[in-house]
């Protein structure tokens, strides 16, 4: 498993950006596809971005896309999720999850968008979007 670490959570006002980051240790991070969650207090965790380890490929729900981006810096082992016109709905814990694909290069650009196919987890960033 690979050690993931989020940063950059906050208070904000609607229509605002943020940007988390996730950094990942412990393990060759390209050789991860990365993901992306959150979870609202009472609700499930749901997938809000996913890419590949070659970071060409991406993922995004219809409740994210257009205004989330997610990218990677491999060299860096980073992965940002940049969140511009936040909404009150997108408050929620969000988390940054690993899953080891190898180095196949068949399975470089896989996005994985279910929770249960990531086995390693961050500690969570609460981000708060107020109306």
């Amino acid at each position: 498993q690979v050690l993931l670490v989020e940063s950059g959570g906050g208070l904000v006002q609607a229509g605002s950006s943020l940007s988390l980051s996730c950094a990942a240790s412990g393990r060759t991070s390209s050789d991860y596809a990365m993901g992306w969650f959150r979870q609202a207090p009472g609700g499930d965790r749901h997938i809000v971005a996913a890419i590949g380890r070659s970071g060409l490929y991406t993922y995004y729900p219809d409740s994210t896309k257009g205004r989330f981006t997610i990218s990677r810096d491999n060299a860096k082992s980073t992965v940002y999720l940049q969140m511009n016109s936040l909404k009150p709905e997108d408050t929620a814990v969000y988390y940054c999850a690993a899953e080891f694909t190898g180095s196949d290069p068949a399975l470089a650009d896989m996005t994985l968008r279910a929770s249960h196919e990531y086995d390693s987890w961050g500690q969570g960033t609460q981000v708060t979007v107020s109306s």
